[in-house]
């Protein structure tokens, strides 16, 4: 936050302070505004802890503001995604909360976040996880999305939830080439989904969530989705877990 934020917000907190028939901005000459200006920041240099009062009264501001815009969106985008038909569903399909994860390939934070995600649902056992494919770190991420959509079109959940995996906790450049030798060592048919990358389904579906994550005014992974909260960015398993138990109330 720059220095002019700092004392616009410092400035905002000593005059809501004031009695309303004392303050008028509207009604004060240009001297009477110059003046008051003055004694605003001479106060503020007498009593500089009042910056860090309004600084931490502004974000406890928007961060309360952001909370309630990511409620509406999601209640707003409910079907898209908790619904939509054609992502992956894991964990207990039939749980009673609703993870829902936007991954990208070559997201090192979404790599970090495989493993507590996956011993969230390992340690819980009543989580529904959903994958949503959003590539957006270059061509590799996209290549990689292609190649696991087709994946859970062509060979199935199953298949998917294996490559999903090996992707993620591989390192190094993602080549249709690799990830082909990736399949075929895990037992697929590789031709079959190489073939199937640039189906126009594949990309209806990447175009479809990037829609939503639009929406959503997602603009990074990983970015979580629980029953009606969104979690932008990584989080490490306890607080995960924490989350859940507050959700189950």
């Amino acid at each position: 936050m720059t220095i002019n934020r700092l004392l616009a917000a410092a400035a905002a907190t000593v005059t809501l302070a004031m009695p309303a028939a004392a303050f008028d901005i509207s009604a004060m000459s240009d001297s009477e505004r110059q003046d008051f200006g003055e004694q605003v920041r001479a106060y503020l240099l007498e009593n500089p802890q009042v910056i860090m009062e309004a600084v931490n009264l502004l974000e406890q501001q928007q961060a309360a503001a952001q909370e309630q815009a990511d409620l509406t969106m999601v209640s707003d985008n409910a079907d898209a995604i908790f619904d939509d038909g054609y992502s992956f569903v894991g964990g207990n399909p039939d749980g009673d909360i609703t993870l829902v994860e936007f991954l990208d390939y070559k997201c090192g934070y979404c790599k970090r976040a495989h493993g507590e995600v996956a011993k969230l649902l390992e340690t819980d056992g009543n989580i529904r996880l959903i994958v949503k494919e959003f590539p957006i770190l270059g061509e590799q991420s996209l290549l990689a999305s292609r190649f696991a959509i087709s994946t859970l079109i062509n060979e199935g959940p199953e298949a998917y939830h294996a490559l999903n995996d090996a992707l993620m906790t591989m390192n190094g450049d993602l080549s249709e080439e690799v990830m082909s030798r990736l399949a075929s060592t895990l037992g697929f048919d590789a031709d079959k989904i190489v073939a199937g990358m640039d189906a126009d389904e594949v990309t209806q579906r990447i175009a479809d969530t990037r829609a939503l994550a639009q929406r959503l005014q997602i603009t990074g992974t990983p970015t979580f989705v629980m029953h009606d909260e969104m979690l932008r960015g990584y989080l490490p398993y306890d607080q995960m877990m924490q989350l859940v138990e507050e959700k189950r109330g």
